[in-house]
């Protein structure tokens, strides 16, 4: 009999998951009278659990458009019978649960993770914590010990197990970043920011909400103050889970230019968690820096197999079909972007090149009337119609369009961006040979912003209306301040000194000052950078 009911037991036990399986995460159940364990255990969680390249959470975007179609407030709290409900719909796997209770001093952190269809346990871990502050580190124990009875194998647990409190080891700080988290997702960077700048005021040293500043500094088009952030999450990586230091230095190194370093931390990011889109999307994204199109095509497709509900990787993945001239399969993807209602300004440009490319006027100004008081959307759309004016030699409308992309970048609290359009359009006035122009357009343009790429710009038109003594002077600032950009090192100052160098009257010079840019004659400058992927966002 004991045999026959052990063999009963086996047959009938709940089968563990598999790496195709998802889970869906509920929000934690606080039977406390503490309101900080509502959002801060949560975001714990998530980050515990996103460090295993076995468990596949399902996505923010995917629970909240699902909870839509359920007739439910895309930003409701997930309870465990709503999120078995969602587990169903979404064919997902099991739903996974947290309840933290307070025994006096003390406090009980439950995880229970259900199978959606059946209702039976896959599996349950209990702790206790001595105090509030040891709650975290008791989380941290007990889902690492949740991930190897859910099927994760115990070299992977091991390898990828840095614990939450080592990120931050504040409740508070943590559920400012969480509330910072869900407004990004529903509101977008400008008002998710505070919370990430209070969560650093708690903890100094907490290297995640660094990062989302970067990220939300480089959405609102800050590149300087994106990588002011940057350097200093990379300052704290070691305060980080493996995963989050793969974030923190592909955005570093993104920031800082240094494409090589940023290349090889996607690929090491490929190799650990080969399930992520991000770091074939943002692989591409390089690529396509350096010219390579086609390896940049490549990347793009596999970031959108793996996440079809980006638009960035729609975006990004149009763009290269156009680049290697394939323009219905360019397209095909933007039509399938919209088919998805996946929308935004640099899908819209996208769709304004292909417009361009087949001369359809009509697409062209559809595109820059969507973007029309859209803050952060209007000015890029705007700038992209100044430069096809001047294509078509319409100056005074060139000049117009210029003139309102930067006024409305000011409006939106983007100087440097602004400041970006003004030196772009001094470019296009030193090309046409407009001394006088290009000089105003460049001081306007620095008087707004000191940037990277406003004075790469502002180098280049000095340079070709002959003032080599400032545009010599911007690039001994540029060699300077970015040693270890590539393209800055690569691209933008052969090409400075070139210019300088045919304004002297030096083309031989020049020839030689180009042969190091050469191989990169088709990378892309700063204007028209590839959208970054970034996690839960």
């Amino acid at each position: 009999m004991a045999l026959a009911a052990g063999g009963y037991f086996y047959s009938h036990r709940v089968a563990k998951l598999t790496d195709k399986d998802t889970i869906v995460l509920t929000d934690f159940n606080n039977k406390t009278a503490d309101p900080v364990f509502d959002d801060a255990l949560k975001q714990a969680l998530i980050m515990s659990l996103d460090q295993s390249p076995f468990l596949n959470v399902l996505p923010d975007h995917k629970v909240s458009e699902t909870l839509q179609m359920m007739g439910r407030p895309g930003n409701q709290r997930v309870s465990m019978d709503v999120g078995r409900e969602l587990c169903l719909r979404t064919g997902s796997k099991a739903v996974l649960g947290g309840t933290i209770s307070s025994l006096g001093n003390r406090y009980l952190i439950d995880l229970n993770a259900v199978a959606c269809s059946t209702g039976d346990s896959l599996a349950k871990e209990q702790a206790e914590a001595d105090s509030k502050e040891k709650v975290l580190e008791a989380l941290s124990k007990v889902s690492a010990s949740l991930r190897g009875k859910l099927g994760e194998s115990l070299p992977s647990v091991q390898k990828f197990n840095v614990p939450v409190e080592v990120s931050t080891s504040s409740l508070e700080a943590l559920k400012s970043f969480s509330l910072g988290m869900a407004t990004l997702k529903e509101q977008g960077s400008v008002p998710s920011a505070p919370f990430f700048e209070r969560a650093i005021e708690l903890d100094p040293n907490f290297p995640m909400a660094y990062a989302m500043l970067s990220v939300t500094s480089a959405n609102t088009e800050q590149p300087s103050l994106a990588l002011e952030y940057a350097s200093r999450a990379y300052q704290l990586r070691d305060h980080a889970t493996e995963l989050e230091k793969l974030t923190i230095s592909g955005r570093y190194f993104r920031a800082t230019g240094d494409i090589e370093k940023q290349m090889q931390t996607l690929q090491l990011w490929e190799t650990d968690y080969p399930r992520e889109s991000i770091p074939h999307n943002n692989l591409g994204a390089c690529e396509a820096q350096l010219g390579r199109h086609e390896s940049a095509l490549s990347e793009f497709k596999e970031a959108l197999r793996l996440d079809p509900n980006s638009t960035g990787h729609y975006s990004n993945l149009g763009m290269a079909y156009l680049r290697v001239n394939q323009l219905e399969e360019a397209k095909d993807t933007f039509d399938q972007a919209l088919a998805h209602n996946l929308d935004g300004g640099r899908l819209r440009q996208s769709i304004y090149f292909l417009a361009f490319l087949h001369g359809d006027d009509s697409q062209m100004r559809q595109q820059v009337s969507w973007a029309a008081g859209k803050r952060g959307e209007e000015d890029l759309l705007l700038s992209t119609e100044s430069d096809t004016e001047a294509y078509f030699g319409r100056l005074h409308k060139a000049r117009d369009f210029s003139r309102q992309a930067v006024e409305s970048a000011v409006r939106s609290d983007s100087k440097e961006i602004a400041a970006l359009w003004k030196a772009g359009a001094a470019l296009r006035e030193a090309e046409l040979g407009e001394t006088s122009s290009a000089r105003q357009g460049v001081k306007a343009a620095l008087s707004l912003s000191s940037g990277r790429d406003v004075k790469t710009f502002a180098a280049l038109a000095l340079a070709r209306i002959g003032d080599a003594s400032q545009a010599k002077a911007l690039a001994d600032e540029l060699r300077r301040d970015y040693p270890n950009n590539s393209l800055v090192k690569l691209y933008w100052l052969p090409t400075i000194n070139a210019a300088i160098q045919l304004q002297a009257n030096n083309p031989t010079a020049a020839l030689m000052e180009l042969e190091a840019a050469g191989p990169y004659e088709l990378a892309d400058p700063p204007r028209w950078r590839q959208e970054l992927s970034t996690r839960r966002t």
